[in-house]
């Protein structure tokens, strides 16, 4: 008995210092790397029935000039893609899949990325890549 009076505390520390970890939710993270920084973005892709619209679930992504991009898209309803014009990216995004898109930002500037199926991007499926010198 006397010992587990003495593990009890223990181990409630244990766990109360494990339990104040905060889960990570962010849609952007940075990683170093030898040639540089990596830009790494995590959205979804879904159709809305309610508001009739398609939508990535990040509007905005900002890097510097020379960065290496990586996006991560997961399409979670409806037939999507992700296309930048200007960086010559156009990749299907199967639905229930994540889909990593990597590229160096080598063009400053503000570029759209968009849906590029009938009707998403006039219904707001796009966002805005600022490339900042």
């Amino acid at each position: 008995m006397k010992k587990l009076l003495f593990f009890l505390p223990v181990l409630l520390l244990i766990g109360a210092g494990c339990s104040t970890a905060t889960p990570r939710t962010a849609s952007q993270t940075s990683t170093s790397i030898n040639q540089g920084e990596v830009k790494e973005f995590v959205m979804q892709s879904y159709y809305s029935p309610e508001k009739k619209a398609a939508a990535f679930s990040l509007k905005e992504m900002v890097v510097k000039k020379g960065d290496r991009v990586r996006v991560k898209v997961t399409d979670t309803f409806g037939m999507h893609n992700f296309v930048i014009d200007e960086y010559g990216i156009s990749q299907e995004t199967p639905l229930n899949q994540e889909t990593v898109i990597e590229f160096t930002a080598d063009k400053a500037g503000e570029f759209v990325y968009y849906c590029s199926k009938p009707g998403h991007r006039a219904s707001g499926q796009w966002g805005t890549l600022k490339v900042t010198e």
